[in-house]
Protein backbone atom coordinates (compact mmCIF):
# COMPACT_ATOMS: atom_id res chain seq x y z
CA UNK A 1 0.00 0.00 0.00
CA UNK A 2 2.78 2.57 0.79
CA UNK A 3 6.08 2.57 -0.62
CA UNK A 4 9.10 5.00 -0.79
CA UNK A 5 11.42 4.32 -3.76
CA UNK A 6 14.98 5.69 -4.23
CA UNK A 7 13.98 9.05 -2.44
CA UNK A 8 16.38 11.94 -2.07
CA UNK A 9 16.20 15.31 -0.47
CA UNK A 10 18.13 18.12 -0.12
CA UNK A 11 18.45 21.44 1.27
CA UNK A 12 19.52 23.36 -0.81
CA UNK A 13 22.40 22.03 -2.83
CA UNK A 14 23.53 19.82 1.06
CA UNK A 15 21.59 16.43 0.02
CA UNK A 16 20.46 15.18 3.60
CA UNK A 17 18.30 12.28 2.39
CA UNK A 18 20.04 9.91 0.03
CA UNK A 19 18.15 6.57 -1.69
CA UNK A 20 15.69 5.72 1.32
CA UNK A 21 13.83 2.50 0.25
CA UNK A 22 10.75 1.42 2.08
CA UNK A 23 7.55 -0.51 1.51
CA UNK A 24 4.88 -0.80 4.23
CA UNK A 25 2.04 -3.37 4.60
CA UNK A 26 -1.78 -2.93 5.70
CA UNK A 27 -1.44 -3.38 8.99
CA UNK A 28 2.09 -2.92 9.91
CA UNK A 29 3.37 -0.70 12.38
CA UNK A 30 6.95 0.29 11.09
CA UNK A 31 9.23 2.61 13.47
CA UNK A 32 12.07 4.69 11.71
CA UNK A 33 14.66 5.08 14.51
CA UNK A 34 17.75 6.86 15.27
CA UNK A 35 19.50 10.20 16.70
CA UNK A 36 18.81 13.83 16.76
CA UNK A 37 19.54 15.28 13.26
CA UNK A 38 19.84 11.94 11.34
CA UNK A 39 16.81 13.16 9.08
CA UNK A 40 13.94 11.84 10.59
CA UNK A 41 11.60 14.12 10.23
CA UNK A 42 12.94 15.47 7.30
CA UNK A 43 11.53 12.36 5.92
CA UNK A 44 8.31 12.94 7.31
CA UNK A 45 8.23 16.48 5.93
CA UNK A 46 8.83 15.11 2.66
CA UNK A 47 6.70 12.80 2.81
CA UNK A 48 3.25 15.05 3.49
CA UNK A 49 5.15 17.40 0.84
CA UNK A 50 6.14 20.03 2.93
CA UNK A 51 9.72 19.76 1.60
CA UNK A 52 10.23 18.91 -1.59
CA UNK A 53 12.11 15.90 -2.75
CA UNK A 54 15.16 15.99 -5.25
CA UNK A 55 14.29 12.81 -6.15
CA UNK A 56 12.61 9.16 -6.23
CA UNK A 57 8.64 7.97 -5.46
CA UNK A 58 6.26 7.87 -3.07
CA UNK A 59 3.72 5.63 -4.23
CA UNK A 60 0.18 5.26 -2.43
CA UNK A 61 -1.22 2.11 -3.88
CA UNK A 62 1.03 1.71 -6.68
CA UNK A 63 0.81 5.63 -7.71
CA UNK A 64 3.51 8.20 -7.32
CA UNK A 65 2.26 11.41 -5.28
CA UNK A 66 5.87 12.64 -5.12
CA UNK A 67 4.83 15.94 -7.47
CA UNK A 68 1.29 16.58 -5.30
CA UNK A 69 0.87 19.13 -2.93
CA UNK A 70 -0.02 18.36 0.98
CA UNK A 71 -3.36 19.08 0.39
CA UNK A 72 -3.71 16.15 -2.19
CA UNK A 73 -1.47 13.58 -0.72
CA UNK A 74 -3.87 13.87 2.25
CA UNK A 75 -6.79 13.56 -0.08
CA UNK A 76 -5.07 10.39 -1.64
CA UNK A 77 -4.60 8.74 1.57
CA UNK A 78 -1.78 9.52 3.60
CA UNK A 79 -1.88 11.29 7.01
CA UNK A 80 0.62 13.46 9.28
CA UNK A 81 1.37 14.25 12.92
CA UNK A 82 4.01 16.76 13.38
CA UNK A 83 6.62 16.78 15.87
CA UNK A 84 5.04 19.16 18.37
CA UNK A 85 1.30 18.67 17.74
CA UNK A 86 0.83 21.47 16.36
CA UNK A 87 -3.08 21.41 17.12
CA UNK A 88 -5.07 24.44 16.95
CA UNK A 89 -4.87 26.04 20.52
CA UNK A 90 -8.21 28.52 19.92
CA UNK A 91 -10.22 26.13 18.79
CA UNK A 92 -12.18 23.15 20.45
CA UNK A 93 -11.62 19.78 20.13
CA UNK A 94 -14.15 19.30 18.10
CA UNK A 95 -13.60 22.13 16.23
CA UNK A 96 -9.58 20.87 15.38
CA UNK A 97 -11.02 17.19 14.49
CA UNK A 98 -13.76 18.43 12.69
CA UNK A 99 -10.23 19.83 10.47
CA UNK A 100 -9.40 16.87 9.41
CA UNK A 101 -12.63 15.64 7.91
CA UNK A 102 -12.59 18.40 5.30
CA UNK A 103 -10.67 15.78 2.57
CA UNK A 104 -13.93 13.66 3.12
CA UNK A 105 -16.66 15.60 2.79
CA UNK A 106 -17.99 14.78 5.95
CA UNK A 107 -19.02 17.13 8.95
CA UNK A 108 -20.00 14.92 11.23
CA UNK A 109 -17.04 13.33 14.02
CA UNK A 110 -16.78 9.80 13.39
CA UNK A 111 -17.59 8.35 16.82
CA UNK A 112 -14.76 5.69 16.20
CA UNK A 113 -12.69 8.33 17.07
CA UNK A 114 -14.16 9.45 20.25
CA UNK A 115 -14.06 5.22 21.28
CA UNK A 116 -10.21 5.34 20.42
CA UNK A 117 -9.78 8.71 22.52
CA UNK A 118 -12.29 9.14 25.24
CA UNK A 119 -10.70 12.12 26.89
CA UNK A 120 -11.28 13.89 23.71
CA UNK A 121 -14.98 13.35 23.98
CA UNK A 122 -15.19 14.54 27.82
CA UNK A 123 -13.05 17.86 26.84
CA UNK A 124 -15.16 18.04 23.35
CA UNK A 125 -15.86 22.16 23.79
CA UNK A 126 -12.22 22.56 25.73
CA UNK A 127 -9.85 24.37 23.37
CA UNK A 128 -7.23 22.53 22.81
CA UNK A 129 -4.26 24.89 23.53
CA UNK A 130 -5.96 23.86 27.54
CA UNK A 131 -4.93 20.70 27.23
CA UNK A 132 -2.54 18.70 28.55
CA UNK A 133 0.92 17.73 26.27
CA UNK A 134 -0.30 14.01 25.74
CA UNK A 135 -4.07 15.17 25.45
CA UNK A 136 -3.02 17.74 22.27
CA UNK A 137 -1.09 14.59 21.11
CA UNK A 138 -4.18 12.40 21.30
CA UNK A 139 -5.97 15.47 19.47
CA UNK A 140 -3.58 15.62 16.74
CA UNK A 141 -4.01 12.08 15.85
CA UNK A 142 -7.37 12.43 16.16
CA UNK A 143 -7.08 14.76 13.41
CA UNK A 144 -5.17 12.87 11.52
CA UNK A 145 -7.46 10.05 11.93
CA UNK A 146 -10.46 11.71 10.28
CA UNK A 147 -9.09 12.11 7.03
CA UNK A 148 -9.54 8.65 6.90
CA UNK A 149 -6.26 7.81 5.67
CA UNK A 150 -4.91 4.41 4.62
CA UNK A 151 -1.34 5.71 6.09
CA UNK A 152 -0.60 7.56 9.07
CA UNK A 153 3.17 9.00 9.72
CA UNK A 154 4.07 10.15 13.14
CA UNK A 155 6.85 12.10 13.76
CA UNK A 156 8.21 12.31 17.75
CA UNK A 157 4.79 11.37 19.53
CA UNK A 158 5.94 10.66 22.70
CA UNK A 159 8.38 14.36 22.73
CA UNK A 160 7.27 15.60 26.32
CA UNK A 161 4.84 13.38 27.42
CA UNK A 162 4.51 11.60 30.92
CA UNK A 163 5.30 7.71 30.59
CA UNK A 164 1.99 6.50 31.54
CA UNK A 165 0.58 8.60 28.53
CA UNK A 166 3.52 7.21 25.99
CA UNK A 167 2.00 3.35 27.20
CA UNK A 168 -1.94 4.77 26.25
CA UNK A 169 -0.82 6.05 22.86
CA UNK A 170 1.27 2.91 22.06
CA UNK A 171 -2.29 1.06 22.95
CA UNK A 172 -4.20 3.26 20.59
CA UNK A 173 -1.76 2.82 17.67
CA UNK A 174 -2.40 -1.20 17.82
CA UNK A 175 -5.69 -0.14 18.14
CA UNK A 176 -5.79 2.10 15.27
CA UNK A 177 -3.71 -0.76 13.37
CA UNK A 178 -6.32 -3.01 14.07
CA UNK A 179 -9.49 -1.43 13.77
CA UNK A 180 -8.40 0.07 10.26
CA UNK A 181 -5.30 -1.79 9.00
CA UNK A 182 -3.30 1.29 8.27
CA UNK A 183 0.43 1.82 7.10
CA UNK A 184 1.61 3.45 10.22
CA UNK A 185 4.88 4.92 10.24
CA UNK A 186 6.44 6.14 13.29
CA UNK A 187 10.02 8.27 13.55
CA UNK A 188 10.96 7.64 17.10
CA UNK A 189 13.35 7.86 19.97
CA UNK A 190 12.34 6.14 23.05
CA UNK A 191 13.24 2.81 22.83
CA UNK A 192 10.27 1.11 25.18
CA UNK A 193 7.82 2.68 22.80
CA UNK A 194 9.61 1.35 20.53
CA UNK A 195 9.52 -1.88 21.34
CA UNK A 196 6.24 -2.02 22.44
CA UNK A 197 4.48 -1.16 19.31
CA UNK A 198 6.66 -1.56 16.41
CA UNK A 199 6.22 -4.70 14.02
CA UNK A 200 9.75 -4.18 12.55
CA UNK A 201 12.25 -1.30 13.40
CA UNK A 202 14.38 0.89 10.73
CA UNK A 203 17.38 2.68 11.56
CA UNK A 204 18.18 5.97 10.36
CA UNK A 205 21.90 7.22 10.41
CA UNK A 206 23.18 10.09 8.45
CA UNK A 207 20.65 10.04 5.97
CA UNK A 208 20.44 6.67 5.38
CA UNK A 209 18.57 3.50 6.27
CA UNK A 210 21.28 1.26 7.81
CA UNK A 211 19.24 -1.38 9.18
CA UNK A 212 15.86 -3.51 10.00
CA UNK A 213 14.60 -6.24 11.58
CA UNK A 214 11.35 -7.65 12.57
CA UNK A 215 10.70 -6.85 15.93
CA UNK A 216 10.58 -10.48 16.93
CA UNK A 217 14.27 -10.68 15.94
CA UNK A 218 15.52 -7.40 16.99
CA UNK A 219 18.66 -6.75 19.29
CA UNK A 220 18.00 -4.52 21.82
CA UNK A 221 21.48 -3.28 22.42
CA UNK A 222 21.65 -2.76 18.69
CA UNK A 223 19.12 -0.34 18.64
CA UNK A 224 20.39 1.12 21.83
CA UNK A 225 23.82 1.50 20.18
CA UNK A 226 22.36 3.37 17.42
CA UNK A 227 20.14 5.52 19.40
CA UNK A 228 23.19 6.58 22.09
CA UNK A 229 24.34 10.30 22.15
Amino acid sequence: MFEIKNLNVAYGQSEVLHGIDLAVQPGEIVAVVGRNGMGKSTLMKSLIGTIPCRSGEVLIDGKDVSVLPSHQRVARGLAYVPQGRQIFGTMTVRENIETGLVVTGKSDVPEEIYSLFPILWEFDKRRGGNLSGGQQQQLAIARALASDPKILLLDEPTEGIQPSIIKDIAKVLKDIRQLRNLCIVVCEQVLSFILDVADRIVVMENGRLVHATPRAEVNEAEIARFLAV
